[in-house]
């Protein structure tokens, strides 16, 4: 049986696939965050004891777009993706279906810390002391799990990781994106992801692999320890992605000189633009930074 197989076995045995009634099953708690492809809030969930999970209604024309690209290759949808990853940093899937318009929908773990986007933009500097070491390390520990799993995540940044209440923990969310490590998923051409942390290889329509996201993961690692971007500019949107391999990162040292190089020479080493520089492997950087203890050094 092929991986994708296996997924869509597990998918369809766990019972999601059906309809829900998204009006009336959920009462919504917080206002809706409108994402790339899809609208996610928080909800009392009455169908199970009003416990509150994390609902995403993805947006119907641009879910058809999306999938279009790969029509013919037999292709996991997201929620066949989410339903199969079972991992203590990764948020946990608990039912896919439909809407009763027909919108793909995902009702997920609610996860009640700050997401690392806010943190970032925000300097929230009191969310990370003493535990940024930590919280990469789970962060690096959750995309070598869905690496293993085959597949290549693709939207690797900030905003797609979620601390738990006063950060002592951090998961991965959001597959909208993901697609198997094979051959045919890898060919040039899908430029998806966020820009600011896309891979040279995306962002010129080159091949891809796994390392689109040790990339993308170095670039959240470098903004977590100093708050910036190791390309920043006055350019802050999508145009800014060019610089990626026509100007060298700032390296990280510089902006914090405390910081311990190990950790600093490992976040540098997985952001390399040239793909043949950078860490081949997210286990590799999880070995370089087996014995940093502290984020910081006197």
């Amino acid at each position: 049986m092929s991986l994708i197989d296996s997924i869509r076995s597990a998918f369809k045995s766990s019972g999601s696939g059906g309809k829900i009634d998204v009006e009336t099953r959920f009462s919504r708690q917080r206002t809706a965050v409108t994402g790339t492809m899809a609208n996610f809030f928080v909800a009392k969930d009455h169908a199970h004891n009003d416990r509150l999970v994390g609902v995403k209604v993805v947006e119907l024309e641009k879910y058809k777009l999306f999938e279009s690209r790969f029509k013919g290759l037999n292709k996991p949808t997201e929620g066949e993706i989410a339903m199969g990853m079972k991992h203590p940093y990764i948020a946990e899937t608990y039912e896919t279906g439909f809407s009763t318009k027909g919108e793909p929908v995902i009702v997920m773990e609610y996860v009640a810390g700050p997401s690392l986007q806010n943190i970032v933009v925000q300097k929230q500097e009191h969310h990370l002391a003493g535990k940024r070491v930590k919280l990469i390390r789970e962060m690096a520990e959750s995309l070598q799990y869905v690496h293993q799993k085959g597949f290549i995540h693709r939207d690797i940044c900030p905003r797609n990781f979620i601390c738990t209440p006063n950060s002592e923990g951090i998961k991965l969310i959001d597959f909208g994106l993901t697609l198997p490590a094979t051959a045919p998923f890898m060919t040039p051409g899908n430029r998806t992801g966020t820009p600011l942390y896309m891979s040279p290889e995306i962002i010129r329509r080159r091949s891809t692999d796994q390392r689109v996201d040790i990339f993308s993961f170095g670039v959240t690692c470098y903004c977590m320890c100093c708050f910036q971007h190791p390309w920043q500019g006055e350019i802050l949107n999508g145009r800014a992605a060019l610089h990626h391999d026509t100007s060298p990162p700032t390296d990280l040292l510089e902006r914090c000189p405390k910081l311990d190089p190990r950790l600093a020479r490992a976040i540098m080493e997985a952001l390399q633009p040239k793909v043949e520089e950078r860490t081949p492997d997210i286990g590799q950087f999880l070995h370089a930074i087996r014995s940093v203890k502290d984020d910081f050094v006197d």
